[in-house]
């Protein structure tokens, strides 16, 4: 992997693939600065999807594995997924990092109009680097906070969309409520009620609005 795909200072260096299933691989970005542990739906086309995760790190998002369910049924119909962990998570400008580093790899493979997905703290995460990357088309952000966000005005013209339960235990749903307030259009906003936090109670509406909203914006 060529070391000029650079932001600020970190650096991706190397890429290790390791084949997890046929759909599927496990990538290791190396970066200047660690590590960032990644899952990859491959497909061919210039649509890929972002997905990140909540303070804690990690893949396979919330509502039991949604980055991972989508990722594959994307991937069958032509759109690339890379789930992606944080080198130091909770830690928003390297995080922010992490996730241009995301971009500048599926850029490197072709990828040129993606689509940004972040789940609690990876909401403030992924509104920041799509003000910031011109390959971002869109962003979601799924029971997302509102720390870090105030440059949620500037992502306009991208659509966004904001999801979150109505019975969030740790953001409330107010959240939501005022970064749609604040974004510019094209912006939607769903609130689930009887959901919480990790929105595994509202699994199937989540997975069928999700998906209605990013085939829409990839096809």
């Amino acid at each position: 992997m060529p070391q000029m795909l650079r932001h600020s200072a970190i650096a991706l260096q190397d890429v290790i693939h390791l084949p997890e299933s046929e759909t599927s691989e496990r990538l290791q970005l190396v970066t200047s600065e660690g590590a960032l542990p990644c899952r990859y739906h491959l497909a061919e086309g210039e649509h890929a999807i972002l997905w990140v995760f909540g303070a804690g790190g990690g893949l396979g998002g919330p509502a039991g594995g949604l980055y991972t369910r989508l990722g594959r049924q994307f991937r069958e119909s032509g759109t690339a997924s890379l789930e992606l962990d944080y080198r130091l998570p909770g830690d928003l400008e390297g995080c922010i990092l992490d996730v241009l580093i995301g971009l500048a790899y599926l850029e490197s493979l072709g990828k040129s109009r993606i689509v940004l997905v972040g789940h609690s703290f990876g909401g403030a995460v992924v509104i920041n680097a799509g003000v910031i990357s011109d390959a971002v088309i869109a962003v979601a952000a799924l029971s997302s906070q509102t720390a870090g966000t105030h440059a949620i005005g500037k992502l306009s013209p991208k659509p966004v969309i904001f999801i979150h339960g109505e019975k969030d235990e740790i953001l409330p749903p107010a959240c939501s409520r005022d970064l749609h307030a604040h974004a510019g259009e094209p912006k939607e906003l769903i609130l689930y009620p009887g959901c919480f936090h990790g929105l595994d109670q509202c699994q199937e509406a989540l997975d069928r609005d999700l998906s209605r909203w990013l085939r829409n914006i990839v096809s």
